[in-house]
């Protein structure tokens, strides 16, 4: 693919001529950087198993197309157009991931080694009829968060459903439990969508729901895996 020249990050034509590996270095960068911000090229480097060199020349490639800021013997930082395409690209991979384990019941792991080659071939208009399809996640099957659709803000009222007392009512947005779990929860119908209402809440924290009108009992521990959003 030809590298991208200058539209904005928000231009479909600007994504689809970069290259897939700058969009893994942005990628890996963000992900580096929810631990350590500037990240070191060394730490880079060994994350993508590429040599320091390689990963020094990149870098100054990024910098100079204005999506990192590199800072000599520190490290780089996205700036806010790298931060916009890691995004995108992260939010169709954990969406393709959320697809092949719970509707092809593929395991996490291998589904996240496919979504990985998903993620570059996916166009944005695909990537949001499949977050239509999936009744728009916010987790991935390992409990990660799904970047917002570009765009549109993080759900400020999203919260866990363990943070709830009587009488409050919420919409499930996802679950961070997998396995037998994530199953059990589906099963008493806490699944993606499901309008819930808290009957009482017990000494030790466990809850009393409605759930869509039937009334279950759910741990504290389960309880706390459960991400809602508030309704009024």
């Amino acid at each position: 693919m030809q590298a991208a020249t200058g539209a904005g990050p928000d231009a479909s034509a600007n994504e689809s001529s970069m290259s897939e590996a700058i969009e893994m270095y942005l990628l890996r960068i963000a992900l580096l950087s929810e631990r350590r911000d500037p990240v070191p090229l060394s730490q880079l480097a060994e994350e993508m198993n590429i040599s320091p060199v390689s990963t020094n020349q990149m870098c100054r490639k990024l910098a100079e197309r204005g999506l990192v800021d590199y800072l000599p013997y520190k490290g780089v930082t996205l700036t806010e157009e790298g931060a916009v395409i890691a995004r995108r690209i992260l939010r169709k991979r954990r969406l393709w991931e959320v697809f092949l384990v719970e509707k092809l019941g593929v395991a996490p792991d291998e589904a996240e080694d496919a979504a990985c080659r998903f993620e570059h071939v996916t166009p944005d208009h695909l990537a949001e009829r499949l977050a239509d399809y999936l009744g728009h996640p916010a987790l991935s099957p390992q409990g990660q968060p799904i970047p917002a659709r570009p765009g549109h803000s993080e759900t400020p009222s999203a919260q866990k459903l363990s943070a709830l007392s009587a009488g409050m009512e919420c919409r499930i947005l996802d679950a961070a439990a997998s396995g037998p779990m994530r199953e059990f929860l589906q099963a008493q119908g806490l699944r993606r969508g499901a309008r819930a209402r808290v009957l009482a809440v017990a000494q030790n924290n466990a809850l009393l729901l409605d759930v869509d009108g039937r009334t279950i009992s759910l741990s504290p521990e389960l309880a706390e895996t459960i991400q809602i959003h508030l309704l009024d």
